[in-house]
């Protein structure tokens, strides 16, 4: 067997619906397919990996990242992210520290946010340089 990840489904809980949709619609852009017969709204395209926001009752949401965004500019996008009332977290830990909003470490670069139902969200940018192999 195998799975195809491209075409997988990312679940997030959300306590308010509607207000979640705007946020991912309106605010990150993602284009929203419609609601599933469960109540569940649908982001997505054609044959690629898909997010479902499933109303929860009980409140509960994760605390660590649930869902990353592969960008190409991360300082861009944040700028553009901010603009349209993204808030992002910073952090001042000794193993995490972020500078404008932004993790560097040796592979990629991170910035986190929240949506509006409380889950981690993160936007990342792969800065490892291709590594030539010789044999």
């Amino acid at each position: 067997m195998t799975l195809v990840l491209n075409k997988a489904t990312t679940v997030l809980p959300v306590d308010d619906r509607e207000r979640a949709r705007r946020f991912y619609a309106e605010t990150l852009g993602l284009p929203h397919r419609g609601v599933a017969d469960d109540g569940s709204e649908l982001f997505g395209t054609d044959g690629g990996p898909m997010l479902q926001l499933m109303p929860v009752k009980d409140g509960k949401h994760s605390d660590h990242t649930t869902l990353s965004f592969e960008v190409s500019e991360i300082e861009r996008t944040v700028r553009e992210m901010e603009s349209n009332g993204v808030t992002f977290q910073d952090y001042d830990m000794p193993d995490l520290k972020t500078e404008n909003h932004i993790c560097t470490t040796d592979s990629e670069k991170c910035a986190w946010f929240m949506d509006t139902e409380h889950n981690i969200l993160c936007i990342h940018e792969n800065i490892r340089q291709a590594v030539d192999y010789q044999l």
